[in-house]
């Protein structure tokens, strides 16, 4: 394609990318077409891509040529018909990827300014082949530019424009890979460590409700993606399980009574009006982890595969113990409050490892995880995870080779009376006795043997 450049010159700004983006889908489709494996977009092709639609002089002496913003209107409606109008959806992924993937060059601001606003009208229009694309890119991406991505579609959706959060809640049925993309990035963007970093409201809304519509939205990308082993370093996870447990666990304390949280629009929100959201969001993923067994054993992968990584919930047990620490000390409600909302984390960090364990969303040793909660402060619930009969593998580095995914040989078959299925026994609260585990010597008269040292 290198010869059309000096056809391209000579035309104005939009007319240059209108025909570019011609000649490359056909090249794109002789290319995909022709066999080729895998089919890579020749350099040159990359080049007059940059220069004639992200507009990155070739050289000292070009020209700068900018779009106005009626004339980048006009090429985001051309590329959402290109892409439409493609029935080919390698040729789709391919096109997206010759003028999306980053080259790290100076080009790529200009790629991720136009990229973001391309999903953006995707979203408004219901463009459904670009969303499936950008789930692609999501998912091959630094997650740092992914985040950037996900922050520009939530100003977008959820604070510049009173009344389109209905248009991105319509999209959970017309492209669920980009709901599950979306969903895991921005739960890697919004941390709750800051103001900043929590989500807003209008957001927290729509992934509840996403994710009460369809318990397995969250597990789309790991469904549908072969694990061969060569996820891209600093990729998103491959589900959101992470970064929704963290929300649940560190929620109380972030949207404390006294704490409440400045939104873009001047209002405030508090616990009183998020915590019913988190409490909903928590259960649900509850429920997520409860369906990992029979999707685990489908694909072999029941007790060799980890979905909840051990370093993220060490970071995570780290800012706990930081947080609660900070909520000791600054707290002006009473001590009584304050250690209710305490014990309301610490729960359901206790509710996610006991659940994510029984049906193999984390694999550790029983030590291992005492070791990350230990400076964690003392929770009845906590302390029975830690000490009590929920820990299945204490010998994951050494997986069986001969792995069978039937019961008769699951790590689980020798806890008769501790049904993996039931969903009520993994949220036991922590009353004074537990007749539905066996009596075990090391707990008669003392219920809790293992308290976190200080």
């Amino acid at each position: 394609m290198g010869d059309i450049r000096q056809s391209l010159l000579p035309r104005d700004v939009l007319s240059a990318a209108k025909e570019l983006l011609y000649h490359l889908d056909i090249y794109i489709c002789n290319l995909v077409q022709s066999g080729r494996q895998p089919p890579q977009v020749d350099g040159k092709t990359l080049e007059l891509v940059e220069e004639f639609i992200l507009h990155s002089p070739k050289d000292r002496n070009t020209p700068s040529r900018r779009m106005s913003a009626l004339q980048e209107l006009q090429l985001l409606e051309i590329m959402c018909s290109c892409f439409q109008e493609q029935s080919r959806d390698a040729v789709r992924q391919l096109m997206f990827s010759a003028l999306f993937s980053l080259q790290r060059n100076q080009a790529d601001e200009s790629r991720m300014s136009l990229l973001s606003k391309l999903v953006s009208m995707a979203i408004a229009v219901g463009r459904v082949p670009i969303l499936e694309c950008a789930a692609t890119w999501l998912q091959r991406t630094h997650r740092v530019y992914c985040v950037r991505l996900a922050q520009v579609l939530v100003d977008d959706y959820c604070s510049m424009v009173p009344g389109s959060v209905s248009t991105l809640q319509n999209i959970h049925s017309a492209s669920p890979r980009f709901c599950c993309q979306f969903i895991t990035a921005v739960t890697t963007l919004y941390d709750l460590s800051t103001e900043e970093l929590t989500p807003p409201l209008e957001l927290l809304q729509i992934i509840v409700s996403w994710i009460q519509d369809d318990l397995r939205l969250v597990l789309i990308t790991f469904l549908n993606t072969p694990l061969s082993g060569n996820q891209p370093i600093n990729s998103l996870d491959v589900t959101p399980l992470g970064g929704l447990v963290r929300w649940c666990v560190k929620a109380p304390l972030a949207y404390r009574g006294d704490k409440k949280l400045a939104l873009t629009n001047g209002a405030t929100e508090s616990e009183s009006e998020v915590g019913p959201l988190f409490s909903t969001l928590h259960l649900s993923v509850l429920q997520v982890f409860l369906l990992l067994p029979t999707i685990l054993n489908e694909k072999g992968l029941f007790g060799r595969l980890s979905l909840l990584q051990m370093d993220s919930l060490a970071t995570l047990t780290s800012e706990l113990s930081r947080l609660l620490d900070l909520a000791d000390k600054q707290t002006h409600k009473s001590s009584a409050d304050t250690q209710t909302l305490s014990q309301l984390t610490l729960d359901r960090l206790a509710q996610a490892l006991q659940v994510a364990m029984a049906n193999g969303a984390l694999l550790c040793s029983r030590e291992d995880l005492r070791a990350i909660c230990s400076r964690l402060p003392h929770n009845n619930l906590l302390q029975l995870v830690l000490s009590g009969p929920v820990m299945f593998y204490n010998n994951i580095h050494t997986p069986p080779l001969a792995f069978s995914p039937h019961a008769a040989h699951s790590p689980l078959a020798s806890h008769a009376t501790h049904p993996v299925h039931t969903p009520h026994t993994p949220l036991a609260t922590h009353a004074a006795s537990h007749p539905q585990y066996p009596a075990q010597p090391f707990m008669t008269g003392m219920p809790f043997p293992f308290r976190p040292s200080h």
